[in-house]
């Protein structure tokens, strides 16, 4: 079976936290970790691709099979056949190490000894300052100490940050993403984010009930972010790929690529922070 963009099950290489997926915003083969096993995210936001999710956090992180099934997986990947077998050729490369999965990373407990797990087995594969450890998260626990040292561990690491961004105004934050927010915290929260490590920004942008948003939300979006242009490494803004999972699914369209540069060129002139698009 062919990994593919529109394919990111958890399940597809038969472990519990490792995954593997072809990501088009990654450019290749993204060794995912999946610490949230048991669908639960403390959002809920209405295009998120997991099956039955549900609210809450992981169970108990097994650190020491989480390091045995990186180490397995990156053996078949780069010593086996995995590649061969798996991956179209044009993806045939490895690109990261992402924690992501079925729910917020960083709810596990043990997200910073993870982070350092990680770090352990990409130096014994000789892909420590090769393959870049990254974070995709909501940014909503990083006033927890033990959420910032692991975010700042992946920057000792050479990693990177890429932080939920898809409204700038609390109405439309509580729609998209399931969760009451202040735009000034999250601003906060971004901030501090990208102190610890090198940050993006990444925005799903899309319709809704037909509606694609409108110039108060595009003007909103960019007054958040030009006050911290000189912090951030840049801004992923991408359309739908893959369908929602959730009972707002049919209120969703994806935007023709044509919109989706015209706003990236928008955010680029107002705010000056360089935005990659993927529709």
């Amino acid at each position: 079976m062919m990994l593919t963009t529109a394919d990111h099950r958890r399940d597809s290489a038969g472990l519990r936290y490792v995954y593997p997926v072809v990501s088009r915003r990654a450019g290749g083969v993204s060794v995912g970790i999946n610490l949230n096993v048991n669908n639960a995210c403390n959002w809920a936001c209405v295009y998120c691709q997991v099956a039955n999710l549900r609210r809450g956090g992981p169970p108990p992180v097994d650190l020491a099979l989480l390091e045995r099934e990186l180490a397995q997986f990156l053996d078949a990947a780069i010593n086996g056949d995995f590649m061969a077998r798996t991956v179209p050729p044009a993806a045939r490369r490895l690109v990261d190490v992402a924690f992501s999965g079925n729910g917020e990373p960083t709810s596990a407990a043990e997200f910073a000894a993870a982070v350092d797990g990680v770090g352990r087995v990409l130096e014994r594969f000789g892909l420590g300052g090769k393959l870049t450890p990254r974070l995709i998260t909501n940014g909503s626990l990083i006033h927890r100490p033990r959420v910032a040292a692991g975010i700042r561990r992946l920057g000792e690491l050479g990693g990177e940050v890429w932080f939920k961004l898809d409204r700038a105004q609390s109405e439309a934050m509580a729609e998209i993403n399931g969760v009451p927010l202040m735009p000034a915290k999250v601003a906060a929260n971004l901030a501090r984010c990208a102190a610890l490590a090198s940050t993006w920004v990444q925005t799903c942008w899309f319709a809704l009930d037909g509606q694609a948003p409108g110039a108060a939300a595009r003007a909103a979006y960019c007054a958040l972010l030009a006050p911290l242009a000189g912090q951030l490494a840049g801004i992923h803004l991408y359309g739908l790929a893959r369908p929602s999972l959730q009972p707002a699914a049919a209120r969703l369209t994806a935007l023709p690529a044509d919109e989706l540069a015209d706003f990236a060129g928008e955010v680029q002139k107002k705010t000056g922070i360089r935005v990659l698009v993927s529709p």
